[in-house]
């Protein structure tokens, strides 16, 4: 048989959380963000479920064609753009909306030659310091976008950096406001924090808002706000079974290093996922999963195919109990890939990308 690991995807999830964003900013388009192969759950895994949105973001041109081959005829955003100018051609090819964040983007276009214009989002850099034009230098790169013949309409994009804290957005947003004062184009600015934290904002309001991880199930702002508090629910769930059980007594240690000394008698269970399956080597003793739908705890260190987790509280647990290492067991409670994420002292986002190739994923019903 299989071994007994699988990640299942949840369409309706996906399809819940997405009437989620769009509650939170009605009058907006939403862009469906699938970049990283839609944060790890697979674009074909995902498509159905978010065909409600009214375009799809992503990265790469491979990516893009995947959307197009799955029969999507709307829009699709290169939220990169182009990385050379022969990316060009198959934006004209494929109808492909794309960022322009640099000079040489504006270069490139300007050579290309098309018979459709291409449709721009002219990227701003109002302090997140990664991509896009200073305020000051923004209104001459549109100045130039505008002139070129191989340019349709030009909307106009920032991104916040820190939409999930208490520092929040004015002074980005006054700096977006002052720089495009009275340029004409649609708006792009909320990612997932801004759309659920700031949408109510007057000065926030846009034509198209980018969520990515809420749309997966995870908050963007953990631990202030669990994905509960925001009614999301998770669209991939981890799932693996206990394949051996070993007894130990007080002074016995579990796994590599002897990081874990059992304190009196015990039982545990050893689950068939490890670090190779993309569940974090880092995750201390305690960090939570769910037992036959009950809330438990590793001990030890993750293996690269093995973990372990404390079986006493759970009599009726053994070979072949599922246990439940993020989203919804099969009994139906929920373990937050946040709270997982923590223990790893990193964030959802990570542990979803990391799903490694070899575990088996199944779309639900």
């Amino acid at each position: 048989m299989p071994r007994p690991i699988q990640a299942t995807i949840h369409p309706q999830a996906l399809r819940h959380n997405l009437n989620r964003v769009r509650l939170a900013a009605p009058d907006a388009q939403v862009w469906a963000v699938v970049k990283a192969n839609a944060y790890g759950h697979g674009i074909e895994h995902v498509f159905e479920g978010l065909r409600g949105a009214d375009g799809f973001a992503l990265l790469d041109l491979s990516e893009a064609q995947r959307v197009r081959a799955l029969g999507w005829r709307g829009p699709i955003l290169l939220l990169e753009g182009a990385f050379e100018a022969r990316d060009l051609e198959l934006c004209s090819r494929l109808n492909l909306w794309h960022t322009v964040h640099c000079d040489e983007q504006i270069d490139m276009l300007a050579l290309h030659k098309t018979h459709e214009p291409h449709r721009i989002f002219l990227k701003m850099n109002s302090g997140m310091n990664r991509l896009g034009f200073a305020p000051q230098r923004f209104r001459s790169a549109w100045t130039r976008l505008n002139a070129l013949p191989q340019v349709d309409e030009i909307s106009l994009m920032t991104h916040f950096s820190d939409a999930d804290g208490p520092k929040g957005i004015a002074a980005q947003m006054a700096l977006f406001e002052e720089a495009t004062r009275d340029l004409p184009g649609e708006r792009s600015l909320s990612n997932s924090a801004a759309a659920l934290r700031h949408a109510q904002d007057g000065a926030v309001k846009a034509d198209w808002i980018r969520p990515g991880i809420a749309v997966y199930g995870s908050s963007p702002d953990f631990p202030e706000n669990n994905a509960s508090d925001w009614h999301l629910q998770p669209v991939m769930s981890l799932n693996a079974q206990v394949i051996a059980v070993q007894s130990l007594q007080a002074g016995d240690s579990v796994g590599y290093g002897s990081s874990f000394v059992a304190d009196g008698a015990m039982r545990i269970g050893v689950v068939a996922c490890g670090y190779a399956d993309g569940y974090p080597r880092i995750c201390p003793t305690g960090t939570p999963v769910l037992v036959n739908g009950q809330r438990g705890r590793t001990v030890g260190r993750v293996s690269m195919d093995m973990l372990t987790v404390d079986l006493s509280p759970f009599p009726d647990a053994g070979v072949g109990s599922t246990v439940t290492l993020w989203g919804r067991s099969v009994s139906g409670p929920v373990l937050s890939i946040d709270e997982v994420a923590q223990k790893a002292g990193t964030v959802g986002y990570e542990l979803m990308c990391a799903l490694a190739p070899r575990v088996p994923v199944v779309v639900a019903d």
